[in-house]
Formats: structure tokens, sequence, C-alpha cells
């Protein structure tokens, strides 16, 4: 989604413990984690950048002064509920059975790190999905899309046509809301 808007970039993985802290809402988490993934490719520039897939990516030269590193994590929350990547098919269908008839708020994190600090600020969307049955949720999980995204679907994706209503950044329900990122890293550079 980067490129699509213009952004040249190096993606660089970042090794961050991924688990919510006790009591921590999915703003606070989101952001929490968004920043730690972008202050730990930023300290790691030193030695040679991965081209690996991640939700970090550097923009820039590549020279630490001038360097950018934009850090982002996506959530899905319902009933004070953080939602993550499920861990089984069984979670995926629970949590599918959760946002069933229901809307439900997809919330990511951004986090642009430079020399001068870091800024982080969050994105929240809410998405109304269908009533599902039992066999659309097996079915669903059948095709192996829910297994690697948060809350178990991707809008992107087949689950599109159970979403009615997006209310905000669909972009953001995709995993990265552009609009967002565009304004932090034009900050970013402005203040350079």
């Amino acid at each position: 989604m980067l490129a699509q808007a213009g952004y040249v970039f190096e993606v660089c993985p970042a090794h961050v413990n991924e688990d919510a802290r006790p009591g921590e809402g999915a703003i606070a988490y989101v952001t929490r984690l968004a920043r730690e993934k972008a202050e730990a490719v930023y300290a790691q520039t030193g030695s040679e950048i991965s081209k690996t897939p991640s939700h970090v990516a550097t923009l820039g030269s590549g020279a630490r002064d001038g360097l950018v590193v934009l850090g982002a994590d996506t959530t899905v929350e319902v009933d004070g509920q953080i939602l993550a990547k499920p861990e089984d098919a069984a979670d995926a269908a629970r949590m599918l059975r959760l946002l069933s008839g229901r809307t439900h708020r997809v919330i990511t994190g951004v986090a642009v790190v430079t020399a001068r600090g870091a800024q982080v600020a969050a994105e929240v969307t809410g998405v109304k999905f269908l009533t599902l049955s039992e066999a659309e949720i097996a079915e669903y999980i059948a095709t192996g899309e829910p297994m690697d995204k948060a809350g178990a679907y991707g809008i992107q994706g087949r689950a599109a046509r159970w979403i009615p209503r997006v209310e905000g950044c669909y972009f953001n329900v995709v995993g990265l809301p552009l609009a967002l990122v565009s304004t932090m890293l034009e900050a970013a550079k402005a203040i350079g």
C-alpha cells in the first residue's frame, strides 16, 4: 500500500513481543506495538536492512540522520476484547462468531521514528458484519484466508461479501491507514 501511495521504502522485520499487557486497551496496545517496532528497526539500522516482509518500513536515503522508520500494528476490538490473529481454526471460528451480525472496531497504531524522536497515532474504523451461518464460517476458515489476519478476516478477500458498511478509513481495515501515514510522514519531512 505504501508503494501505491508513491513511497520508496525498504521493509525490515521487527522482533518484538506482540502480547497484550494485562488491562491494556486496544488503542494503547497497537500504538505501543507500532512504536516498539519502529524503535527496534531504527536501533538496528547500523546493520544491513533485510527485505523480509513485516509491518515496519524504512523510508528515505538510508543515512541514519535522514532515516524515517514507519511502524504499524492492526487489531480488531469487540466488546473490549482484542482479536489478534487466530491461533488455529477453532480460534478463527470463535472470532467470526463474535463479529457476526455486529459492528466492531479495527484499530491501527502508527509510529514514525526519526533522529528527532517518535510520533504516534491511531486510526479507528467501524466495520459492520452481516450475520454468518456456521456453514459460512466453516467454509471461510477452510480457505485459509482468516488465519493470518487480525479478527480472522480480510476485507480485501472473501469476507468482503459480509461487510455492508465501513465507517471510517477503508485502508485502515486492509491494514494501513494511508491518509494518516502520509500526514505523519509529511510532518516528519517538514521538521527534517
